[in-house]
């Protein structure tokens, strides 16, 4: 018999980012709070201090920061008619796990997703005609603005420690940002990083191009600082130990040392880790979620958590495996096109390639999680005319590299062998002497790209594997492809001494090698019930008092990085349900 708890305010599915602002946010209100978190506590104080946290070993090659894949999978394919098997070991993709989720173990790049987004099939349709988007392509406007969620943007720019440097404030173009964003009302609460000599000629090769590259927005704190709930940042060390790993200085903004230390100050918030959910409980007319239930990893225990909203704030992916598995909505069905419970998974595509200088000292050890530079002349600038490559969307194009260490980064020049005593001299020649150039593109939704529960396999609870159906389309061909040619075009203008060709992702989408960790889509966001699982507030059309915050409500993925935009939608969210919903539930935010 499962173990009851009493009814709550608020029970939150996951603490990551969107979790953990929640969590701060509604309890500091006077609501009473859980979270449930299904890894393992852990504290900066006792995870990442050094030397343990530079342990490659454990944090790149065994993921240790990540999801157990004996425990929980997800099984993978390309087209409906192949069979989908689990994927066993991490590569394409890797989800965070413990208190704080991926948010430990990010990059930190953070990014404002725009109305250029927001309003994506209303602004194609306007500029080139119904006809330029293909007829399997499904994107939809967002229903949501950029002018909505400016000062949540804000709000979680401070919060994070970003640094960086504006490029349009209030309205003013700044030649040392980004020309191309939305205007914003305040300056980036910490100057960018120090820029590296990959930076500087990226930055030069982009100019002489007649390209407008910046230093990329990121949560890696380029000074002391202290954030607008108190909490106190250590200045960047440049480490070479950001993605993957926790940061040693408390210099990269995160879950674990912002949002949960303060939630758990307030008397009205429980924190309960080990806590696997495995369904979200409805009533009977299953007009409202009435709780969830989760498994106690420790004890075995089976739980119910009845609370008076439900928030499913997990990794975007296991919050559509949730809805699945609860049995809330429509199934999608690519055949049908009916449905909305899995629509509209998307994922991330770009290419990139490495230069070799026999004259020049990168120093690639000294590094950070955001110490690229960047242009996005071919991503948010309207004015670069889709027509002759035909495709929507696009693609932000930087230089430099994340890290140095050294059971990860062996550059060596094309015809290298890959073992044996040429390699090693290859590698101890080129480790110090190479750059990257890469690109980071969008990819749109198709309606033969979705997320559904597998018949066969199931996980350590006895609960279906959810099934990842996906793969590149011509959209993302012509992207990826556009973007190797710019790549190529900067690349050669810096007259390396070898340089590997910029391949675009063409051949089909493979699980076994990493891409990136955004994966979008499941629970999209929309206008109305027939196009979308959440409105533009994240609420449920079907239950009330069931919210969803977490890239599965992006209607398709961009060529940025999600976690800015996921921080503004949780505080904008976070504030409805305080001062509206709290005082009238029952209804529909309008």
């Amino acid at each position: 018999m499962a173990k009851n708890f009493a009814e709550v305010d608020v029970v939150i599915v996951g603490m990551g980012w969107c979790g953990g602002i929640l969590a701060k946010e509604l309890s500091e209100s006077g609501m009473k709070v859980v979270g449930l978190e299904r890894g393992a506590n852990r504290t900066v104080e006792n995870d990442f201090s050094v030397p343990h946290i530079r342990d490659e070993l454990e944090y790149h090659a065994r993921t240790g920061l990540a999801q157990n894949l004996k425990k929980e999978t997800w099984t993978v394919r390309n087209t409906i008619t192949q069979m989908a098997l689990p994927m066993r070991k991490y590569g394409s993709f890797i989800p965070g796990d413990g208190l704080g989720g991926s948010g430990v173990h990010w990059n930190g790049q953070t990014w404002r997703w725009t109305d250029m987004e927001f309003k994506i099939k209303s602004n194609y349709v306007e500029r080139y005609g119904k006809k330029f988007i293909p007829e399997d392509m499904t994107i939809q406007d967002w229903g949501i603005t950029y002018a909505e969620l400016e000062p949540y943007y804000d709000r979680f720019e401070k919060i994070a420690g970003v640094s960086g440097v504006a490029g349009n404030l209030n309205g003013q173009l700044k030649k040392e940002g980004n020309p191309f964003e939305a205007p914003r009302k305040n300056q980036y609460p910490l100057p960018p990083l120090k820029q590296s000599l990959a930076c500087d000629l990226f930055t030069k090769a982009a100019k002489d191009l007649g390209y407008n590259p910046f230093p990329i927005a990121t949560a890696n704190a380029s000074a002391a600082y202290k954030n607008p709930d108190g909490i106190q940042f250590g200045q960047c060390q440049y480490c070479g130990f950001c993605e993957k790993f926790g940061c040693e200085s408390n210099a990269k903004g995160s879950p674990l040392n912002t949002v949960i230390p303060v939630a758990l100050r307030q008397p009205s918030f429980e924190l309960r880790t080990n806590s696997w959910v495995t369904k979200v409980v409805m009533s009977k007319d299953k007009k409202n979620a009435t709780g969830v239930s989760y498994l106690n990893t420790v004890t075995g225990e089976e739980c119910f958590q009845a609370a008076k909203i439900v928030i499913l704030a997990a990794f975007g992916l296991n919050n559509t495996q949730l809805m699945l598995t609860s049995g809330i909505g429509q199934v999608y069905d690519p055949v049908t096109q009916k449905g909305l419970i899995g629509k509209n998974y998307a994922y991330q595509t770009g290419a990139n390639a490495n230069l070799f200088f026999k004259d020049k000292i990168f120093n690639p050890f000294m590094s950070a999680g955001g110490l690229i530079t960047v242009m996005d002349d071919f991503h948010a600038n309207w004015d670069f005319d889709r027509t002759p490559q035909n495709f929507v969307g696009g693609a932000t194009i930087w230089g430099g590299f994340f890290n140095g260490r050294p059971l990860e980064y062996h550059p060596t020049p094309p015809g290298t062998p890959s073992w044996g005593s040429a390699w090693k001299e290859s590698m101890a020649t080129w480790y110090q002497k190479t750059m990257r150039i890469a690109a980071n593109g969008s990819v749109m939704p198709n309606r033969y790209n979705y997320l559904d529960l597998d018949s066969t396999y199931k996980n350590s609870a006895g609960t279906p594997l959810m099934r990842m159906t996906f793969d590149y389309k011509p959209n993302e061909h012509k992207i990826s492809t556009f973007a190797a040619g710019i790549i190529d075009q900067i690349g050669k203008s810096l007259n390396p001494t070898h340089m590997t060709k910029p391949a675009p992702r063409v051949t089909p989408w493979n699980a076994a090698v990493y891409q990136s960790t955004h994966n979008t889509g499941g629970t999209i966001m929309g206008t109305d019930p027939s196009n979308s699982v959440v409105n533009k507030h994240c609420q449920s059309w079907d239950l009330h008092n069931l919210f969803i915050l977490g890239s599965s409500v992006f209607p398709h993925n961009s060529a940025y990085n999600p976690t800015g935009l996921l921080g503004a939608l949780s505080y904008r969210t976070a504030d409805l349900i305080k001062t509206i919903y709290q005082k009238n539930p029952g209804k529909l935010i309008t």
